[in-house]
């Protein structure tokens, strides 16, 4: 049984949903890498509006449906794990943010 509790870190990249890898959408790339790996967990969010770098704004709304809406995966693992991944993260992800920040987890359990 894996147990993941006290501080660890939450990483974030902001990416858009038109961002690949060889291919394949980049979320779907970096959530199988992450899994791979055996990291504790991701969740890949999706946005109903936001903008980047270029100021473009992207939005769900009906009238102005983006093709590019953005994205968000939250990593949680300890921090020694997500600066090992960081540098294999660099050569995929062309544009978008990646943050890290300190996380207090309450309680992860995991009986597999």
């Amino acid at each position: 049984m894996q147990r993941l509790d006290g501080e660890q870190c939450l990483m974030r990249i902001f990416i858009g949903t038109a961002d690949r890898y060889q291919g394949q959408p980049l979320h779907e790339a970096l959530l199988e890498l992450f899994r791979r790996e055996g990291f504790a967990g991701a969740t890949v969010l999706k946005g109903v509006a936001g903008f980047g770098a270029h100021s473009v704004v992207h939005t769900d709304r009906l009238l102005c449906l983006s093709q590019d809406l953005p994205l968000v995966i939250e990593v949680v693992d300890n921090e020694e794990r997500i600066n090992e991944i960081i540098p294999r993260l660099d050569t995929m992800i062309k544009g978008g943010m990646i943050t890290v920040e300190k996380a207090r987890v309450i309680r992860y359990l995991s009986g597999h």
